[in-house]
């Protein structure tokens, strides 16, 4: 009877220990101020976090002012927020603790706030308090916003994101991706026939003008005389250096062994790419 009378305890601790880790997905959404035009915005990203940030219109552009993530660390929920212009930058985190009616966050350790306080009114309604858990205290109102505007987006702090030229592209959060930039250089063929060089190095500008028209070559161009022989560079529209290699064989040069290359890889902005059709209105003789 003993050994039931644990496990049936055992139980209802675990289910009281669920109970205060309460994770928030209900303010998945745009919320806006009842008194005021500000506004929180929280994203789900995945069952254990939630991202957010506050902001409000200036001259109708979004002015991001806190930055926050609600996440699970261990069998712990922790609120963190980074204000802009307070705290030198610095994220301060605030540990869910029990409570039956509301969420609470607190960090006794941080002078204000010390307690964050969230309670779900209704499906469209949430009442929050900041607070030092004594007589310092301000609480408001977050009203559901029901909008289909993409930039409200917890991971996009860019007024001007285009999400459908970033894909195109193939860019990360930052704008950027992994390409592979290849530095040529002077190869084993030192001969010193003219005619032979010279066909073999106008193949090797065709070649360079078959890779632009096929998108695998975003840049290249001539380095000036140098003591470590490098003769120019190329930055390949690739992320592995194995493809690189079979691009390169390509080429006439390298293939005369007129030209020889090192191999980088290299994370730059996935915008370069862009340029390619204005840099065709611009050139007036062809090399």
């Amino acid at each position: 009877m003993m050994r039931y009378l644990l496990v049936f305890l055992a139980i209802l601790l675990a289910q009281q220990s669920i109970s205060q880790t309460i994770f928030p997905d209900f303010l998945e959404g745009t919320w806006k101020r009842k008194d005021r035009n500000h506004y929180e915005h929280w994203d789900k990203l995945n069952p254990r976090t939630l991202k957010g940030f506050s902001y409000l219109f200036k001259n109708g552009i979004i002015v991001v002012t806190e930055y926050t993530t609600i996440y699970h660390k261990g069998k712990e929920v922790v609120y963190s927020a980074a204000v802009k212009g307070q705290n030198a930058g610095k994220t301060i985190n605030f540990k869910q603790t029990l409570s039956d009616t509301a969420l609470v966050f607190e960090n006794l350790a941080h002078d204000f706030p010390k307690k964050i306080v969230y309670k779900k009114l209704t499906d469209s309604e949430i009442s929050v308090q900041i607070s030092d858990g004594e007589q310092k205290k301000y609480s408001y109102r977050l009203l559901k916003q029901h909008t289909t505007n993409t930039v409200l987006d917890s991971t996009n702090a860019n007024p001007n994101y285009n999400a459908t030229l970033a894909q195109k592209l193939g860019a990360d959060d930052y704008g950027m991706k992994m390409y592979v930039l290849v530095v040529l250089k002077t190869g084993s063929n030192l001969t010193d026939d003219k005619e032979f060089i010279n066909n073999v190095f106008r193949r090797h500008l065709d070649n360079i003008n078959n890779l632009v028209e096929q998108g695998r070559l975003i840049l290249a161009g001539p380095l000036e005389k140098n003591e470590r022989t490098y003769r120019g560079v190329f930055v390949l529209n690739v992320t592995s250096l194995a493809e690189a290699d079979e691009i390169l064989m390509t080429d006439p040069a390298i293939q005369e062994n007129l030209l020889a290359y090192e191999l980088f890889n290299w994370y730059g902005s996935a915008a370069l790419p862009e340029y390619l059709p204005s840099a065709d209105k611009i050139w007036k003789l062809s090399p």
